[in-house]
């Protein structure tokens, strides 16, 4: 696996210790998280009639650097902006990090490269004549590869041969690569001697299956790396991971209605092992999940976890979309990441509150063009913000 077990003398300090490892980029982050919009910023935004009046009001905020010189604006364009700020302030926290802080940061990427790899391998299986490069813009930009492993995807061959060299390139050679190599050593020992068959189980397998076996893989050793580092780190990540582990559950419990993994055949034999070993779910709750047939037997289940029940109601009345529901939870637990210091929590936080800042801007811009505003609430998710919900309470 890409974590490893810390020495005492490679954990971050505590705080008498901590600054003098990582104060520069804890001050840099602290710095970066003053760019976020506000809420003056977000209506502002929402009172533009057209797209050109947003890139004006986005030229005063932190993103004028990246908006400023774009002739054309549209969805696409901001969404392609904002991501490559994002990358940017990632790059120089990652260039200041020394260890352990630099394998954190790159547990950040692995879960971009591994949608990013998902992303080439759902296309190239469904269709071998699709143009790699294209998908290669598609890409999440923080989970880049090096150029010669995108050139050798792009060298692809669809044969036993081509699958071969894609598994020793693409899957061996990342930083990920071990996520793939245990899970096809899970499946069939023959993995690592029969190309031909590499390429079949890969044909053969519900990509769903196999995106959702790498996810719980990656979560479960980001966590014992997170824990392996001690101090607040673990004990605030330890929440984070475990919240997204049974977002994780849900969501594969949820969308496996109407498929074979709702086969009650199927149930306890393969969808239960695609659920993450961890989570305030695990294991009475994700024992339970695994038994479901229908959404009326999930919402019984969630029923009894206050946080859940009341997610799923919002799913259920039609208020939130499941995935905006557990986008909102996610925010107020990221948040609450930065109430304190000494801690490397925040960095995290930091990424999966931009990816949210990020979703909403595109989401408003939609909104403009197609002009219904009024559904700009729809999908609005409310970061570092007064009016939040879980504020007001």
């Amino acid at each position: 696996m890409p974590g490893k077990t810390l020495l005492l003398s490679q954990r971050p300090g505590g705080l008498a210790t901590f600054n003098i490892q990582d104060g520069f980029n804890e001050a840099l982050l602290r710095g970066l998280q003053l760019g976020f919009l506000s809420d003056a910023d977000y209506r502002s935004i929402l009172q533009c009639e057209n797209l050109a009046d947003v890139k004006l009001n986005l030229q005063e905020t932190d993103y004028g650097a990246y908006v400023g010189d774009v002739a054309q604006i549209s969805p696409s364009i901001v969404r392609e902006k904002a991501l490559e700020k994002l990358v940017n302030e990632f790059n120089l926290l990652r260039a200041n990090a020394n260890q352990p802080l630099s394998q954190f940061l790159e547990f950040i990427r692995y879960d971009y490269m591994i949608d990013n790899v998902m992303l080439i391998l759902k296309a190239t299986l469904n269709n071998p004549n699709v143009d790699v490069a294209s998908l290669i813009k598609q890409t999440h930009p923080l989970g880049q590869f090096e150029e010669s492993v995108f050139n050798s995807i792009c060298a692809f061959e669809n044969s036993p041969k081509g699958y071969a060299e894609l598994y020793q390139s693409v899957l061996i050679d990342t930083p990920i690569g071990p996520y793939f190599a245990r899970f096809l050593q899970e499946e069939s020992a023959k993995v690592s001697q029969d190309a031909s068959y590499v390429q079949n189980l890969l044909e053969e397998l519900p990509t769903t299956k196999l995106e959702s076996s790498l996810r719980k893989l990656y979560l479960e050793d980001f966590l014992e790396f997170c824990q392996g580092l001690g101090g607040d780190t673990a004990t605030i990540m330890t929440d984070v991971i475990k919240a997204r582990a049974d977002a994780t559950a849900i969501n594969i419990t949820l969308n496996s209605f109407g498929t074979m993994l709702n086969d009650p055949n199927l149930r306890e034999s393969e969808r239960k092992p695609l659920y993450p070993s961890m989570g305030f779910l695990y294991p009475e709750g994700t024992d339970k999940l695994s038994q479901v047939g229908d959404e009326m037997e999930l919402a019984a289940v969630l029923r009894t976890y206050q946080v859940y029940r009341g997610i799923f109601d919002k799913h259920q009345r039609g208020d939130k979309t499941i995935d905006d529901a557990f986008y909102e939870r996610e925010v107020q637990l990221n948040e609450m990441a930065w109430e304190g210091q000494f801690h490397y929590a925040a960095y995290y936080s930091y990424v999966r509150l931009k990816e949210q800042e990020i979703r909403n801007l595109v989401w408003i811009c939609e909104c403009i063009v197609q002009r219904q505003k009024d559904r700009a609430s729809d999908h609005f998710v409310p970061v570092f913000s007064r009016e939040a919900s879980y504020r007001k309470r």
